[in-house]
């Protein structure tokens, strides 16, 4: 049987994935964005994850937000968000209401496949049961596959995109792939070695590959978490951590990480989903969910930082004028899911600051739109009495020190949380 593919969602996941299928495989890309498909038809990427030309070579690929376009398709890849709420519980709504479009399109035979990151169980807990009452079908699996000849099959293959780097793209990162039967699994696998040269690991379940990737970014938060938590005993004992970093990094083992703001739509995330299953079944995660409060409270650290630092040098807080330089994630992308840098936004102005916000690679509506922060179009020199080095673009680089601090009034603080100034030319950093 000739594959026809469907991607669910075309944001930072699905577009990639989209555009290597539609070089060679007919693939429709659908979203519920108008917007977003007029974008896409028109060559242009937003998230600037695909550049134009790929955009033109993907000459099997064409975009749609009717369901019915892709009734004849016979794999579905799900690669709609899976946020947190305000709780910092999995909100799955996206991946529910994914489920539920590709539930009244199937027919007997075809595979969905989720590449959303969730809880382990998650896609044959919450995900199946969706998908058969709607379809009227069963869903086939390896303890019911000899009994049942006439159903659909599911697969997970976590995304492991990484938005903004030109260098680890879906092609040429592993890809871990599981199916519902033993067959199932060979032919999901074997679809995607057609597009990832790096190759793929085939996990043994489902269960198992939901399980590694909600793992992966933990592992990264609880290290990030260590390393912000020494910053802070660092900052009480008068070292420079960066120095203390680079020391001990001289040993070949040595993980290379740095403390920050953790945000995104995976590091900050992701531990949640994994948590939230563990307490399901019983257990209290320790080690993770402190690692977690430990990174969500960076934010709340660097404010208090910088208004020490402004205190010393007799800058009066109240009514301070405050630049936070970026508001992405993560540098050199315009994304700004779950970003921390609004929790430093909160804070100064819970010290009845005036906060302007500059980000070059941002859409200022977006930023409105999600955070209720509109940024300013051009820092205003001589302005400022602290500026906040959030995020390390390259635009913010190649200013450096002495074209950063024009933009502070005469008596300034300047504090760098990403370390893209040396340590005698800033007041403060982690």
């Amino acid at each position: 049987m000739q594959n026809k593919l469907a991607i669910i969602g075309l944001g930072y996941v699905g577009l990639p994935l989209a555009v290597e299928f539609g070089k060679r495989l007919d693939t429709i890309g659908f979203d519920i964005n108008p917007g977003r498909i007029q974008e896409l038809r028109d060559g242009e990427d937003r998230t600037l994850e695909v550049e134009p030309e790929e955009l033109k070579q993907a000459s099997k690929l064409c975009y749609t937000t009717n369901s019915d376009d892709i009734r004849d398709c016979n794999i579905y890849i799900v690669t709609v968000p899976t946020p947190i709420d305000k709780d910092k519980c999995p909100d799955l709504t996206p991946l529910i209401k994914a489920s539920e479009t590709v539930g009244k399109l199937l027919s007997v035979g075809d595979i969905v496949i989720y590449e959303s990151t969730v809880y382990p169980g998650a896609t044959e807990e919450v995900c199946v049961p969706i998908l058969e009452q709607l379809s009227g079908l069963t869903y086939i699996h390896a303890d019911n596959c000899k009994q049942i000849t006439k159903g659909f099959y599911c697969g997970y293959s976590p995304e492991r995109i990484n938005p903004g780097d030109k260098e680890h793209r879906v092609t040429s990162i592993k890809k871990v792939t599981s199916g519902s039967t033993p067959e199932i699994a060979d032919r999901i696998d074997t679809l995607y070695q057609t597009i990832i040269t790096a190759g793929t690991h085939k996990a043994s379940s489902i269960k198992v590959a939901e399980a590694a990737k909600v793992i992966e970014n933990t592992q990264r938060d609880v290290n990030i978490a260590l390393i912000n938590e020494l910053a802070l005993i660092f900052n009480r004992l008068n070292i420079d951590t960066e120095e203390v970093l680079k020391a001990a990094g001289s040993k070949w083992n040595f993980l290379p990480f740095r403390p920050g703001l953790v945000g995104g739509h995976c590091i900050g995330v992701d531990p949640y989903y994994l948590t939230h299953k563990a307490i399901e079944v019983g257990y209290r995660p320790e080690m993770i969910l402190a690692g977690r409060r430990l990174n969500d409270s960076m934010g709340n650290y660097v404010a208090e930082q910088v208004s020490k630092l402004m205190t010393k040098k007799r800058i009066h807080v109240v009514d301070a004028n405050i630049l936070i330089m970026g508001l992405t994630f993560k540098e050199n992308c315009p994304d700004l899911r779950n970003t921390r840098v609004v929790d430093l936004v909160e804070e100064f102005k819970n010290f009845n600051c005036n906060v302007d916000v500059f980000d070059p690679w941002i859409d200022k509506a977006e930023a409105k739109h999600e955070y209720d922060i509109m940024p300013v179009d051009k820092p205003i020199e001589g302005k400022y009495d602290a500026i906040v080095l959030a995020v390390a673009h390259d635009e913010f680089r190649e200013m450096g020190a002495q074209q950063l601090r024009r933009l502070g009034r005469e008596n300034h603080v300047l504090y760098d949380i990403k370390y893209i100034l040396n340590a005698d030319e800033v007041d403060g950093r982690l």
